[in-house]
């Protein structure tokens, strides 16, 4: 089978078809992990568009993608495969109401299985592989990722009534973390790594003029700006992309095209995303050059 991307420009002009920017960087983590067969575990700061990159990468691909959410309590039966308890209780009713006797082999067969995220990823069956996304994986527990070495190693999944499942052609796997806790080695020895940093200024302003059509220029850039000296502030969650454009859609649906004190203030919880970094923030207001006397031209 050919090759998803012909190298790593060919990622990143494909991901901008579908609205995603990217760097070097990140376009080539991708690329090599379409290649290689390797899963790509993207870590950075929350907002700097890790799961989106793997949601434009499915689109870009035009290939199915299923996504695993991580979190707390995440038990192996959400993650790789259940059974259909209700469908094998009716089988059984039905056939003790004949006279028949079921066995239990007869009620651990494909009919009664139910494919959860990673089973579906291996049991795909398609021109192209899919793209499954392992979201905030450090949000899971340790004995979760454990579940995962297999699977990753592998790329197959062994119910022990059916057997082993192998995929025909690995998913294209991309784990994100924002680095709540450290992960296994083991599980960061099978992935390719890549840290997703907050865009320059000037990607930065192009994400949000792709993101935010209805904003201008003056706009995009003072945002862009503001953004970038808040994000130097000591603040317990620095906005990332995500913050800004959420930011800048809402000035942009109050019809300002040029940032002012006030429209700062009065739009301040798309940016802050707690009591103590508005406070931060609204301090450092004059200091980030909008001071009290600003007025709107």
């Amino acid at each position: 089978m050919s090759e998803l991307f012909t190298d790593a420009e060919d990622v990143r002009r494909r991901l901008a078809e579908v609205g995603h920017l990217v760097d070097v960087g990140t376009a080539t983590a991708l690329y090599l992990a379409t290649v290689l067969d390797r899963p790509l575990l993207l870590e950075g700061e929350p907002g700097v568009g890790k799961t989106s990159a793997a949601k434009a990468l499915a689109e870009a691909l035009d290939t199915p993608l299923i996504r695993l959410q991580c979190y707390e309590g995440l038990t192996a039966g959400e993650a790789l495969y259940e059974w259909n308890y209700q469908r094998q209780l009716l089988a059984v009713r039905l056939t003790e109401a004949r006279g028949e006797h079921l066995a239990d082999a007869d009620l651990f067969t494909e009919e009664f299985l139910l494919d959860r995220p990673l089973l579906r990823a291996v049991r795909h069956q398609g021109p192209l592989p899919p793209v499954l996304l392992i979201d905030e994986i450090d949000r899971a527990d340790d004995e979760f990722e454990a579940l995962l070495f297999e699977f990753l190693g592998e790329w197959a999944i062994t119910i022990p009534e059916l057997g082993t499942f192998a995929a025909v052609r690995p998913p294209v796997v991309v784990l994100t973390s924002n680095r709540s806790r450290e992960l296994h080695d083991a599980l960061r020895r099978r992935c390719l790594y890549h840290w997703i940093d907050f865009p320059s200024p000037e990607r930065a302003a192009e994400i949000l003029r792709r993101s935010v059509p209805a904003a201008n220029e003056p706009l995009i850039a003072s945002a862009t700006e503001f953004i970038g000296r808040v994000r130097a502030l000591d603040l317990d969650k620095a906005p990332g992309m995500a913050e800004a454009i959420d930011w800048v859609s809402a000035l942009a649906a109050l019809r300002v095209s040029r940032l002012a004190r006030r429209d700062v203030v009065t739009t301040l919880s798309a940016v802050a995303k707690s009591p103590d970094d508005r406070t931060a923030i609204t301090g450092a207001l004059e200091e980030l050059g909008y001071p009290e006397e600003a007025r709107r031209p």
